[in-house]
């Protein structure tokens, strides 16, 4: 079902041929169409503050503050190898005793760090970094839904769905950071094409 979407979207008219940032909670169902879809022209980036949670629910209430702090630095290093490296060593020093937060912790972790390897920094990373733009938009679509009170066919749940987006849509607001939105498409673009920059500079 999620293929079908994304693939929808393309048959619409989303173009992703110049490279795509697809920032995603840790459902695997969602990375695995992403990739299935778009290939290699997507970078996923997944969402830190899920990746927080998830580690905090394998963990005792003593222990929570403390990793959390650790990982917070992690993300938000400066070199995003760095911060890659350490949060690998954060999962190593959980490993004995919290293995299900190791576990978590080390699930998807490289792609923890996609926006900041993009060269994107402030702002606009911060934005980039979370899935929570997206999910205040379900969550208003989610409210408006709740006046059907009967469900008559597919088509009746596109309109509903379009309805909440649009009401969803009075509360957007520019991304925060958006001057730096041309720097995220250059970086996209030479991760889509890659070479291309050496070649030109031959020239």
């Amino acid at each position: 079902m999620v293929r079908a979407l994304l693939a929808d979207l393309v048959d619409r008219g989303l173009r992703f041929d110049d490279g795509l940032l697809v920032v995603l909670d840790g459902a695997k169902a969602l990375s695995a169409a992403v990739r299935e879809v778009f290939g290699a022209k997507a970078l996923i980036q997944r969402c830190t503050l899920h990746k927080r949670r998830n580690v905090a629910e394998q963990l005792p209430d003593k222990d929570t503050a403390w990793v959390d702090v650790k990982l917070v630095k992690a993300f938000n290093h400066a070199d995003p190898d760095t911060g890659f490296r350490n949060a690998k060593t954060l999962a190593a020093q959980l490993q004995k005793s919290h293995p299900g937060a190791a576990a978590s912790l080390r699930e998807g972790l490289d792609e923890m760090f996609t926006v900041a390897r993009l060269g994107i920094d402030g702002r606009l990373a911060k934005t980039l970094t979370t899935s929570n733009p997206v999910e205040s938009m379900i969550s208003i679509a989610r409210a408006t839904n709740r006046n059907v009170t009967r469900w008559r066919d597919g088509q009746m749940v596109l309109r509903w769905t379009a309805a909440g987006m649009l009401n969803a849509e009075r509360s957007f607001r520019r991304i925060k950071g958006y001057k730096q939105m041309p720097q995220l498409v250059a970086a996209l673009k030479r991760h889509a094409h890659p070479g291309t920059e050496r070649i030109g500079a031959a020239a």
